[in-house]
Parts: C-alpha cells; structure tokens; sequence
C-alpha cells in the first residue's frame, strides 16, 4: 500500500471505483478490483482434494491457491481473529488479480474474518461456498489422518464439529451469505464438478 507518487503508506486502501486513490496526495491509478472466491468449511470436508484438482479444470481463467501456504511463523497470530493472516492473504490476492484473473482461496475462513478488514475495498466481491457433512463422517475422517496432523486429539474433532454445526446454522445469515456443498455421500468428482460450476457461475 505505498504510493508510487508521494511514497507514503497506508494501512487503509481507498477505492473510488475501479480506481486506487492515494490518501495522502490523492493520486489516482487504475485498479482491478475482481471477485475473490473463498471455497471454505471445516476441516475434513475435502476442500485440499478439491483444491488439487480445480487448475486443471478451471485452465486460466482463476488462480487457485491454498490458503495454509501462508500459514507460518509470525503470521500466526491468533490477534483480531488472526487479522494479519487474513490481510496478507488479501493484499496477495489484490495484487494476483492485478494480471487480470480472479482468485479462488481454498481455506476455512468464515465471512467477517474476511469482510471487516480495511483491504476488502480491494475487491469487487467475495463469494463464499462452504463444504459441509455429517458430524459422524466428519470425525470419521479426521481420525483416518496422520498422526503428524494432530487430529488424535478428540478435543480438537470436537471444535471442529462445533464449526461445522456453527457454518450450517449460520450460512445463511452472514454477510455475505455463505452457500453450502453437503460432501457427506459424494463422490470426489462430483463435488469437484459443483464446486467448478458454482466458480462458473459468479466469473465476470
């Protein structure tokens, strides 16, 4: 967020438009500001598997990207609902869209970690489409992970069932709406198949 005119810094983004407008000496740019597409849920609703999948499918018309390749050292903190994970994931995501094709962020992530940050004027949009499934499956599959995973731990199953109930209570009244993919007796291409169809669906 430096001005390439004056050279000051911001740590809030002002848009006007389709253009970035410096708060300092109000020099004005042309700016991309495309729709982002979070594919969230709890863990174990196959949303990695999916994930793998979608470049080939989706070809150049959406960069594809796993949210835990930023997941590192200091960025980890869990300050303002891990506010700076989720403002860099957004700067990146701001300056990717830049080349002129919208990314999709495939990661847990719910609305307001998302929508309440000073960068979310950079985007024209963000769609949010949740994988969900039934509690019993869900914990089924966390058991069956790697030991190095963590998922031993009935504690933390017992959270992440929690979010998964939260995220089927709630998607409908986040703002924006999150839309929900039940996995629970799908098969991995056909998840595959609607969760490409809905990125069809919202592309510009």
């Amino acid at each position: 967020m430096i001005c390439p005119a004056c050279g000051e810094w911001t740590e809030t983004p002002q848009v006007d438009g389709d253009t970035l407008v410096c708060a300092f000496c109000d020099h004005r740019e042309p700016f991309r500001r495309l729709p982002v597409f979070a594919l969230t849920g709890p863990s174990g609703t196959g949303k990695s598997t999916v994930c793998r999948r979608l470049n080939a499918l989706l070809g150049d018309r959406a960069v594809v990207l796993e949210q835990d390749i930023l997941w590192i050292g200091a960025i980890q903190d869990p300050v303002d609902d891990f506010g700076p994970f989720r403002r860099a994931w957004l700067r990146m995501i701001a300056a990717i869209h830049q080349s002129g094709r919208p990314v999709v962020l495939c990661g847990t992530v719910a609305p307001p970690q998302l929508e309440n940050r000073p960068e979310r004027v950079l985007f024209s949009e963000i769609h949010y489409l949740a994988l969900v499934a039934d509690d019993d499956v869900l914990a089924e599959r966390l058991r069956a992970r790697p030991a190095w995973r963590g998922w031993q731990n009935e504690d933390r199953i017992t959270d992440m069932l929690g979010f998964n109930t939260w995220v089927k209570t709630n998607a409908a009244l986040t703002s924006p709406p999150m839309e929900l993919l039940d996995t629970t007796n799908t098969p991995i291409e056909e998840t595959t198949a609607a969760v490409v169809k809905w990125i069809e669906s919202h592309l510009p």
